[in-house]
């Protein structure tokens, strides 16, 4: 978990992925909506490319964490440089702040799913 948030920093896709299953699902979650959902690796990696260009810096800065058996739920300090104009407003060159939680479900000693909330 540790990895893929350090190679998400990145852009380090081939980092995001090492580690994650075949059989991966990725949720997006804002507002309480789900925005977007992938399924498998090849499409987590499809996503995560097409993902690099919206912004021009990233980070993600773990500040808390709870662990139970196969769920890890980190709480996310998350910063970002739009590099590209948004249709919510968010022009390229401004910055976003914002708080949030990825929770992790291991199986098998990868990284099964991956919901992001905020």
């Amino acid at each position: 978990m540790q990895d893929y948030i350090e190679a998400y920093n990145r852009f380090d896709v081939d980092g995001m992925v090492r580690h994650l299953h075949e059989d991966v699902v990725f949720r997006n979650i804002s507002g309480g909506e789900v925005n977007l959902t992938t399924t498998g690796k090849e499409s987590f990696r499809q996503q995560a490319e097409q993902a690099r260009q919206y912004f021009s810096q990233r980070e993600q800065c773990i500040t808390d964490w709870q662990v139970t058996d196969n769920r890890v739920e980190v709480l996310i300090d998350y910063t970002g440089v739009a590099a590209i104009d948004f249709p919510n407003g968010l022009k390229a060159g401004d910055t976003l702040q914002l708080q949030g939680k990825s929770v992790f479900e291991f199986a098998d000693g990868q990284i099964f799913s991956i919901d992001d909330i905020s």
